[in-house]
């Protein structure tokens, strides 16, 4: 049990896109992120996906529903199944909420924005 600095989380990387973990609960992760642009449409079929932002601008757009537009102290609950693409409108830092080895890209074809997360140390 040792405390976490967000300040020093999002201080030990610079990579967009690759959320890194920062602590574990149960079978979920708390994983910080950086992101910068718009990220891949996916869904993830199995878990909910909770966005907190931090710092900065997201815009969560939706094929079948209203985009979500969120900023610092902003959170949103992405449910289990529906399909969705975080577009960063400025360098922007969130915390992740979800099932420790939730692949950021979700059911999308494995590419070069695909990350295992990694663990803080």
């Amino acid at each position: 049990m040792e405390p976490v600095n967000l300040d020093e989380s999002f201080a030990s990387f610079d990579e967009t896109w690759a959320p890194r973990i920062a602590a574990e609960l149960n079978d979920y992760a708390v994983k910080v992120a950086k992101l910068d642009g718009e990220f891949v449409w996916h869904a993830h079929d199995e878990t909910d996906e909770l966005f907190l932002v931090r710092d900065g601008r997201l815009r969560i757009e939706f094929r079948d529903r209203d985009d979500a537009d969120l900023g610092p102290g902003d959170l949103l609950v992405v449910p289990r199944g529906v399909e969705h693409r975080p577009v960063a409108l400025e360098p922007t830092e969130v915390l992740l909420v979800e099932p420790t080895e939730t692949l950021n890209t979700g059911d999308a074809a494995e590419s070069d924005l695909t990350h295992d997360p990694e663990r803080l140390s």
